[in-house]
């Protein structure tokens, strides 16, 4: 086999000159052991020539004289050592973790072997052994499911066993096929007890703090003398007592009476609801006004009585309110003026298209306060807001009226209805928060256009005020007329309109005069019999003789006030101590 030409060179010992001749690392160890093992070099000598240190010389020429040749080949690399520090039994019990619940995520199952073993372990260790180990094919479970235990110590003891091991509650819950709930109880009850709290016990509470008592009973007895009252009132008469019971409560108690012989209130008709034209968006956008007969009444007379009122749309609270014994102008612009008064004025006034409501000196007043004016449709009461309210008063009030056997206990009740309906809860504010579903609260601050009492005294024309005197009289266009004693040094309204003359005081009449104009139209030429009204102001000082043993005038005409006599310019005024200056 022919052999390939090799260049031919001038033998050297030159050691730099040498390293560029050889062609591998062991032929380059050789030339620089060769002079040292073959012909007895210095270590040092050759050290000098080579540049190599001597130290690794004497290394090289030892491993060389003990291992020959094969020192100058580069040793194989060492097999890598097992640097896994993890336990076997760790490895074992993360996969058989996994195996068991597959849910566990590296976190939990870290967290989990750091309490059974006592030792840290990072979840990148727990995620590297999940991806190089298999899983066991079959791992059984250690527990039961929740359900499938009958000891009822034993499975809440399973849920405290899971805990203490690491499992959190979601883990706990997924793998005894339970509730979080369930699982958050049962700690609970292991924290607050330990062992005992796992028992059963019976499912009411041991003492139950019972919102419905005598007490609470006895006040639905007493309210349910009033048939027409159901849950929701029963409710907000309660709270306003200070007894909170819910609508359905009060229902099921109001049931159990009726069902030991309770009245029953009559059944009303079922409707479906319409829209209301008048709903208001605002506080005094939309007030509404109306007149209601009560006709149910115990009084002498077999007139009925008219219930006046000013009913504020948005918060359903009643503005103003009185009873009287007319319907006429009068008495529905002393109510209108006291809410103006009390609240200021609308932005729009609803109301039928009664007379007194449209008449020119209320729409005069309309137009002067910037009240726009609407009416509802013809036969249609259902629009005016002030309807429901209607059905409201005759549920709180009509029973009560109906007992009513004078003058002053009829104002009183409503009075109390005044007060009632507007700091008890109403339905239409269900969805505000506890304590702010009065009409009274909802409404709160909030007013109209402010108006200038005097502007009122200027717009309502045919209203004045006068001091009651100390007998009970006022003085109003050179004639006395009597009030009432009980009121003395108090205001008095008088209200002209036609032929009749009223005196009031807030929004209470105390009596009326029929009257005759004089041709001007303004002054008064007679007054006939008065009618007094029963208010709750009576003096206490009776009348020392009885009225019909004396001739008492309640109206008695006066002089008219004489002009005061103009002192005289031209006579000077004499001297007082004459004497005295002559005999100084």
């Amino acid at each position: 086999m022919p052999t390939t030409a090799r260049a031919r060179r001038q033998p050297t010992d030159d050691w730099d000159q040498l390293r560029q001749l050889v062609a591998s690392p062991e032929q380059e160890r050789y030339e620089l052991l060769r002079p040292i093992v073959l012909f007895g070099q210095q270590v040092t000598d050759r050290a000098r020539a080579t540049g190599v240190s001597a130290r690794s010389l004497r290394r090289k020429t030892a491993r060389f004289a003990a291992a020959g040749m094969r020192s100058l080949f580069e040793p194989d690399p060492p097999p890598t050592p097992d640097r896994r520090l993890l336990p076997l039994g760790i490895r074992r019990a993360i996969l058989e973790l996994k195996a068991e619940y597959p849910p566990l995520g590296p976190f939990e199952i870290a967290r989990i072997c750091r309490h059974r073993f006592d030792r840290a372990v990072s979840y990148h260790t727990v995620a590297k052994v999940l991806a190089v180990e298999p899983l066991p094919l079959y791992s059984p479970r250690r527990l039961p499911r929740y359900r499938d235990t009958t000891d009822p110590v034993a499975r809440r003891k399973a849920v405290v066993d899971l805990y203490l091991e690491g499992w959190t509650v979601k883990a706990i819950a997924g793998y005894l096929e339970t509730t979080r709930p369930r699982v958050y109880e049962t700690l609970q009850r292991w924290v607050d007890e330990g062992l005992p709290g796992l028992a059963d016990r019976p499912h009411g509470p041991r003492q139950p703090a019972r919102k419905v008592d005598l007490k609470a009973m006895a006040a639905i007895r007493r309210l349910q003398a009033n048939p027409e009252l159901g849950e929701f009132r029963i409710h907000a008469a309660l709270e306003q007592m200070g007894i909170p019971l819910s609508p359905s409560t009060c229902g099921r108690i109001l049931a159990l009476h009726r069902a030991l012989g309770a009245p029953r209130s009559a059944r009303s008709t079922p409707h479906d609801p319409q829209p209301m034209p008048f709903a208001a968006q605002r506080r005094h956008q939309y007030w509404s006004v109306d007149i209601r007969y009560i006709e149910d009444h115990a009084l002498e007379t077999d007139k009925p009585v008219y219930v006046i009122s000013v009913l504020e749309n948005f918060s359903r609270a009643l503005l103003a309110s009185a009873i009287s014994p007319r319907q006429d102008l009068t008495a529905y612009l002393i109510v209108l003026r006291a809410a103006v008064e009390a609240h200021g004025a609308p932005e729009v006034l609803v109301s039928d298209s009664g007379s007194v409501f449209k008449a020119k000196q209320a729409r005069a007043i309309y137009a002067a306060l910037g009240i726009r004016k609407e009416a509802i449709d013809q036969g249609q009461p259902w629009q005016n807001d002030i309807e429901t309210h209607f059905n409201v008063m005759r549920r709180m009030a009509d029973v009560h009226c109906a007992r009513a056997t004078t003058w002053a206990e009829l104002q009183a009740v409503h009075e109390r209805f005044f007060r009632d309906y507007n700091h008890q809860s109403h339905a239409a504010h269900a969805d505000r928060p506890k304590g702010r579903r009065s009409p009274a609260v909802v409404l709160g601050w909030v007013q109209g256009a402010w108006c200038d009492p005097a502007d009122l005294d200027r717009l309502f024309r045919l209203r004045a005020t006068r001091l009651l005197n100390p007998g009970g009289y006022l003085r109003f266009r050179h004639w006395r007329l009597y009030g009432e004693r009980g009121l003395a040094g108090e205001r008095a309204a008088v209200w002209v309109h036609g032929e009749i003359l009223t005196l009031e005081h807030e929004t209470e009449t105390l009596a009326q005069y029929p009257v005759v104009l004089a041709a001007d139209g303004r002054q008064l030429r007679d007054v006939g019999e008065a009618r007094f009204f029963v208010i709750g102001h009576a003096s206490p000082q009776p009348f020392l003789p009885s009225l019909e043993d004396v001739e008492w005038h309640p109206a008695q005409r006066l002089m008219p006030y004489r002009p005061r006599r103009q002192r005289r310019a031209d006579q000077p005024q004499r001297r007082l101590f004459e004497l005295a200056e002559r005999a100084g």
